[in-house]
């Protein structure tokens, strides 16, 4: 009789537990595809009212408690491009290399650069980034970045990684495309790495131009990205050593 009544008293523990994943699940919303890149698109919009561009080119969100930036230019106000794939793309005037490099799609690449997650959330009605995270912030060190695997995976990385855990995946774990697109609208300078920096400009990759749903390197789900970058420099890879 003991065990049957410990067995009950049990049951009624669990089902109390279910109901209250039920309770605090209740207000979890998952998007459809269509409705994802929606709220991506319309967050991206939103971010760029919000923000201006500094003295040196890094994206700076607008303070209603000062007036000293009531002057600056909304980055929707700047001659931004939309590209089909979603990805957004802004030339800050002034500040690119003349005549500049082309960067090439396997080229070590150096960069200065302040990068942000988000993922893409309706707050009273109205969609926005949330959940900032920061991807890769160069300016906090004052370094910068060289040869990063999110523009081009060496093989050999990509091989080590499949053969630790017994995985298959493609360069597309670790590299984001939708910042490989938006780059190439750009040029590359050819300054040290210990030359001051002044940001080029800006690239949004919504999270279908990211990783989307798909598994990654950086457990990224559903998240768009914000590049705020200065391409230093740039040059060829050797193939045949990935050097």
């Amino acid at each position: 009789m003991k065990k049957i009544l410990l067995g009950i008293a049990l049951s009624a523990v669990i089902l109390q537990a279910c109901n209250n994943d039920d309770d605090n699940n209740e207000d979890a919303v998952i998007l459809t595809i269509e409705e994802q890149n929606s709220y991506d698109d319309a967050a991206a919009i939103d971010f760029m009212n919000k923000n201006y561009l500094n003295s040196k080119g890094v994206i700076t969100e607008f303070d209603d408690t000062v007036t000293t930036d009531d002057n600056e230019i909304k980055l929707i106000d700047y001659d931004y491009v939309k590209l089909p794939s979603g990805v957004i793309y802004l030339l800050r005037p002034g500040a690119q290399p003349e005549p500049g490099k082309e960067i090439g799609s396997t080229d070590v690449i150096h960069l200065m650069i302040v990068a942000k997650s988000y993922i893409s959330t309706k707050v009273d009605d109205k969609i926005v980034y949330s959940n900032e995270s920061t991807f890769s912030n160069s300016l906090a060190s004052g370094n910068v970045v060289k040869d990063p695997a999110y523009y081009y995976v060496k093989s050999s990385v990509l091989k080590n990684y499949n053969d630790t855990y017994h995985t298959t995946y493609g360069r597309n774990f670790y590299e984001i495309e939708g910042l490989q697109e938006g780059l190439k609208f750009f040029k590359s300078f050819d300054l040290e790495d210990s030359a001051d920096y002044n940001m080029q400009g800006v690239i949004i990759v919504p999270s279908r131009a990211a990783f989307a749903r798909d598994s990654n390197i950086y457990a990224y789900t559903d998240r768009s990205i914000v590049f705020n970058f200065q391409v230093y420099k740039t040059r060829a890879r050797d193939m045949a050593t990935e050097d």
